[in-house]
């Protein structure tokens, strides 16, 4: 218990870290500096970790431009060493067996902080998208109905829409216009927007290339789709929050008038002096 303890302790304050440097935009240089020093401090142990999946979780968390996986298996080992470093005073000070516990959870917290930062940076940016998503596909369809290319399609509505998935598709379009091939720049969008609708417009485009078949038919289902998943999470999002008031109300506003009555009877009842 006390190491699953120290290691939640310490995935939170990484993740505390990170909000306070995304809140505070002058911090970013103290930021990119620790991490920096955390990479040069594991650069070495991190050549030798595996990367698995760790390249698909940093696009889908939209890691910033010349960031590779392996700086970041480099912040992890620095991270881990990092901690370790940590540990060693607390885990003198530790009484009994808790001292191992901290020695053991301080190096496995700080390998698996970023790995933390960065599901829950993804999750955050995927619920952005999805906000997004079924108003993006509408515009795509309406350009492609006006007779643009796909490619030109999406780089329009990406620079005229604007937000995080218009970026995207912005990015995704001028890849297109420097010569890499349109499958693998709607890859690497589907990757970078990790959604079921991105997937098949990347697909139904690639239909469309392959056999001429019509796109627009294929863009109103998509967006159809989106708005209906949306409405369905809105639902539950409501759902899950209606608990949530009456607890407020049991706990807060209950109380609150019982006492303004206990008080009105108290006055009432206490004859004055």
């Amino acid at each position: 218990m006390s190491t699953l303890l120290a290691a939640l302790a310490c995935a939170v304050l990484a993740i505390a870290v990170h909000d306070l440097a995304v809140t505070h935009p002058p911090r970013r240089r103290r930021r990119a500096g620790a991490i920096r020093m955390l990479g040069a401090l594991g650069r070495g142990a991190g050549r030798r970790l595996g990367a698995g999946d760790l390249a698909a979780r940093l696009a889908a968390a939209g890691a910033p431009p010349g960031l590779t996986v392996a700086d970041v298996l480099a912040v992890k080992a620095g991270a881990a060493v990092a901690g370790g470093l940590l540990a060693i005073p607390l885990t003198a000070a530790a009484p009994g067996r808790l001292g191992l516990a901290v020695a053991l959870a301080a190096p496995a917290a700080g390998f698996l902080a970023p790995d933390v930062v960065l599901a829950r940076r993804a999750r955050l940016r995927a619920a952005r998208l999805a906000r997004e998503v079924a108003d993006v596909l509408d515009l795509v369809r309406v350009a492609v109905a006006a007779g643009l290319d796909p490619g030109r399609a999406l780089g329009d509505v990406g620079r005229r829409r604007g937000g995080l998935l218009g970026a995207e598709l912005a990015r995704a379009a001028r890849r297109i216009e420097l010569g890499v091939p349109r499958e693998e720049a709607l890859g690497r969008l589907a990757a970078s927007c990790p959604l079921p609708e991105i997937a098949a417009l990347g697909a139904a485009i690639g239909r469309a290339d392959r056999h001429g078949a019509p796109l627009g038919p294929a863009l109103e289902s998509l967006a159809a789709e989106a708005r209906a998943e949306r409405a369905r999470r809105l639902r539950e999002e409501a759902a899950r929050a209606a608990p949530q008031i009456q607890l407020v109300v049991a706990l807060l506003l209950v109380p609150a008038v019982m006492l303004l009555v206990g008080a009105a009877l108290v006055e009432a009842l206490v004859p004055p002096v």
